[in-house]
């Protein structure tokens, strides 16, 4: 592991040339003189012995032929990379072609040493980063948090003089933690702010970058061929938009309206103030009321029309409601309720995995680009693309959930022509669940109500200030949190034998911003995944216990903002082993919706136990794999999705016209079960311990 462990010190301090000193200067990387770019190659020499004198490692390079890296000319190396523009992601699907086709680390460590001062710094880290996850020599070495690397896409900017400042002054020990300001994006006379704590959240957006890293959209077929990785794209938007409308719901407003009319101003402002740090442009703001546009870019080659657009969604719905699609051959390819969801999430993003990209077009990731580009679509002002071009920033934007709610509507017509499941797919005889609940894990507290609160926790940015000084270098970001709990559900087992079953909770609100009661229709769509687990079920009565640092919708906070550096790596084999894929999974502090002060917000919790011996696949389970707890947004690393149920499921179809409540869903069927929950929200910030 320490060869591979040496190709970590090539993802710091993206910007430096890769002779300067890495690890808090401890490491150096000994590149070869004719590695050295043009501006640096004359005086290599002298660089060498100038910046590695106080070294305690130095990793090695050896000389090879250079790669040829043509295919990445056309990308600035100080511009920005978009995985939605064709072109950079064709760039990122060759680079990790070719990191992946080495055949050895040292052989990767040469290849990739003389490619870094020659390339986009976020192509770079994003193609070594994707091919370290998938190479079998590699897969175990720790993907540092990307806010530690290009903390430009996630904080806000002004903290970066007084973080240099601290850093450059004062010694490590008595320097200070920077605070970056919550809510800095707009006043509290924009309605939409009341959202900028999910929208803006460092680890919602982490989460987001971390996925597409787990699943890129392009690249050799044995990294983009994922098990269900359509419906997995589904599955894990559609999750964000019921948990954003849950949030709207707390904070009193209306449930997001989808993009559906791309001819209509938007009335959505957005101004990120934000800076990308390779070239010291800011991230365009856009303004009320502006209309999609046709994009002509000459500058990366991106020519999309919104007519473009409104004809691959007109295709698609076409082929939902005729039952199939076409691949390019003109054979049918059936949307049937087992990989029909699958293939339209491959259709719909586009992968390189969909059937007929000329046919179905790329619309996912075309609006991303006319939306990014909305303020400069024929690169007139020399503008690059806003924060919806880049899966690290798209999520701070109001319109990223109207775009992706008109994407859920697509996918959405295909699963309501499903027929509703029938009582065989949701029983499980025998089993019954008799109580749901929720209770808080400090003594005295009364059970079915949750607390949420702000929290102040710490990141280090030192390893993303280029030229910057070394040491740690912190900063203090306020977020939502919530105290921790249980879930405790009670569970009879009838049959008389000790029988599996899979535990699946789900969360919902029982209202709408104005206060008026949902119908179960409404509120089918704004279930939230809580948690899905795999229980033994005992004769008679079992009362079952879940914590909610358990779920396996999330990660922990140290997971989500390691940091980076030699110091900050444990040693301890259990802790390594969670340090290492495990980055992909939704924030733990944002598993349940912020809720209300006072009074709080009511939802319906929701419990059922189905039979495991149907949900269960066929593949071998190791209970202890790092990173397995997350999978309910992730899947479980180079295995298959550990569920044969439908992602979603039950809540994933529509229902026969008489389930009007969710009591009429849930009262045919024994092994369900609901309760009510509420949430409060104190209006305090607490610091993290």
């Amino acid at each position: 592991m320490t060869e591979a462990n040496n190709l970590l010190a090539l993802l710091q301090r993206p910007l430096e040339p890769t002779f300067l000193p890495k690890n808090d200067g401890k490491t150096v990387i000994d590149v070869p003189d004719d590695f050295l770019t043009d501006r640096y190659r004359p005086i290599g020499a002298e660089l060498q012995s100038r910046f590695s004198g106080d070294a305690e490692q130095r990793i090695p390079v050896r000389t090879s032929a250079p790669p040829d890296l043509s295919f990445a000319a056309s990308i600035d190396r100080r511009g920005g990379f978009s995985l939605f523009v064709e072109k950079h992601r064709e760039a990122a699907a060759a680079l990790i072609t070719l990191f992946i086709a080495q055949p050895d680390i040292p052989t990767l460590m040469s290849v990739a040493t003389y490619s870094r001062d020659r390339l986009n710094p976020v192509l770079f880290q994003y193609a070594l980063a994707v091919a370290i996850q998938h190479r079998p020599d590699t897969k175990n070495v720790n993907i540092p948090s990307i806010v530690s690397l290009f903390p430009d896409q996630f904080v806000d900017p002004a903290v970066f003089p007084k973080l240099r400042e601290e850093g450059s002054v004062v010694q490590q020990a008595s320097r200070m933690v920077i605070d970056i300001p919550p809510n800095y994006t707009a006043s509290d006379r924009e309605e939409e702010q009341r959202l900028a704590y999910f929208r803006e959240d460092i680890g919602v957006n982490m989460h987001h970058w971390h996925w597409h890293l787990v699943y890129p959209g392009d690249g050799p077929d044995a990294v983009v061929r994922k098990d269900r990785r359509g419906e997995l794209f589904y599955y894990m938007h559609s999750q964000l938009i019921a948990r954003y409308n849950n949030e709207r719901f707390c904070n009193r407003l209306a449930r997001v309206r989808a993009l559906s009319n791309l001819r209509e101003p938007i009335p959505e402002a957005y101004f990120p103030k934000m800076i990308r740090s390779s070239n010291a442009r800011s991230y365009p703001g856009r303004h009320a009321n502006i209309a999609l546009q046709d994009v002509n870019r000459v500058d990366n080659s991106t020519i999309v029309q919104v007519n473009d657009l409104e004809r691959w969604r007109d295709r698609i719905l076409e082929a939902i409601d005729q039952g199939f699609v076409l691949d390019t051959n003109g054979t049918r390819i059936p949307l049937d309720e087992t990989r029909g969801i699958d293939i339209l999430g491959d259709i719909l993003e586009s992968s390189s995995l969909t059937p007929n990209r000329r046919l179905y077009g790329s619309l996912h990731n075309m609006g991303h680009n006319v939306i990014a580009y909305i303020h400069d679509p024929d690169y007139r002002y020399l503008e690059d693309y806003g924060v919806m071009g880049d899966v690290t920033t798209a999520m701070r934007d109001p319109i990223f959930y109207r775009w992706h709610g008109m994407i859920d509507q697509v996918f959405r017509r295909f699963k309501d022509q499903l027929t509703p499941y029938t009582s065989s797919q949701l029983s499980f005889p025998g089993v019954t669940v008799s109580s749901v609940g929720v209770q808080l894990t400090r003594a005295n507290t009364p059970p079915n109500t949750l607390l949420s609160y702000w929290q102040r926790s710490q990141v280090d940015l030192a390893s993303g200030l280029d030229f910057g000084p070394e040491g740690n270098v912190f900063a203090s970001f306020t977020h939502l949190q919530h105290a921790p709990f249980m879930f405790r559900v009670q569970v009879n087992n009838d049959t008389g034998a000790v029988r599996k079953g899979t535990l699946r909770i789900w969360l919902a609100p029982k209202v709408d911003e104005r206060g008026t009661p949902l119908s179960f229709k409404e509120q089918r769509l704004y279930f939230i995944e809580m948690d899905t687990s795999t229980v033994t079920l005992n004769p008679g009565g079992n009362t079952i216990v879940r914590r909610s640092d358990q779920s396996s919708v999330t990660i922990p906070y140290e997971r989500t903002f390691r940091a980076v550096g030699t110091s900050s790596t444990p040693t301890n084999a259990n802790a390594l082993a969670q340090f290492r894929f495990c980055g992909c999974g939704w924030p733990q502090h944002m598993l349940i919706p912020k809720g209300a002060t006072g009074d709080g917000v009511q939802f319906d919790i929701f419990a059922m136990v189905s039979d495991y011996t149907i949900d269960a696949v066929n593949q071998t389970q190791d209970p202890n794999a790092p990173c397995d707890d997350a999978h309910s947004f992730c899947g479980l690393r180079d295995k298959l999705y550990p569920d044969t149920r439908a992602m979603g499921y039950p809540f994933d179809r529509s229902t026969e016209a008489t389930v009007e409540t969710l009591q009429d869903f849930v009262s045919p069927n024994a092994n369900m079960g609901t309760g009510t929950i509420r949430v409060r929200f104190s209006n305090t910030v607490i610091a993290r311990t």
